[in-house]
């Protein structure tokens, strides 16, 4: 299989299962292919890592280590993120959406639990009254200090890891991603 078919079969695949369950699939079929690659005698250039699969390698694990650091304080990766983006002021709940990549009812889920457990508070904008915003509690603001202090840590540990030419190289290769991702969008509208 090349990844022109590979990239087919996660078209067909993500028009029958939906976006959520496409992701588990293509990471299901990502191991497969790496399996077989490792079994059938392929040409260096299929040997060459894509640099989506490097990213979603990295970003699984990533997130994996977030969720299990955040279990151990009663929290979840996207409460984490969430106290980490509500400023100061308040943040209006849109806003959080799309910063997150999250959809309305997931978000609005998240954050009834998240005030249910007593991290956010919601009220109304100083400027406009129709607008609600989300504000931290004291016990959020005692979350967001731990979750702040442990990115800083891993910032820092990832830091000493590399050269600042590489990180350099990394932001210049994402920044790269995201206006092609933006390009991509645009082209489909």
């Amino acid at each position: 299989m090349n990844w022109w078919q590979y990239l087919k079969v996660l078209s067909t695949f993500q028009k029958i299962c939906g976006k959520e369950k496409i992701q588990q699939i293509q990471f299901i079929l990502y191991a497969c292919i790496t399996i077989f690659r490792n079994f059938v005698s392929v040409s260096e250039e299929e040997k060459k890592p894509l640099i989506d699969f490097t990213i979603r390698h990295a970003w699984h694990r990533i997130s994996r280590m977030y969720n299990q650091k955040a279990q151990i304080h009663g929290l979840t990766m996207s409460y984490g993120f969430i106290l980490m983006m509500v400023k100061k002021e308040g943040t209006p709940s849109t806003k959080l959406g799309p910063m997150m990549g999250m959809e309305p009812t997931s978000l609005s889920r998240t954050l009834k639990l998240m005030e249910d457990e007593g991290f956010i508070k919601r009220g109304e904008s100083a400027t406009d009254k129709r607008k609600v915003l989300i504000f931290l509690t004291d016990k959020g603001l005692e979350k967001r200090l731990l979750i702040r202090s442990f990115l800083l840590n891993f910032n820092e540990e990832l830091a000493t890891r590399t050269s600042s030419e590489d990180l350099k190289g990394f932001h210049n290769v994402m920044n790269a991603l995201e206006g092609l991702m933006e390009d991509l969008e645009k082209e489909q509208k």
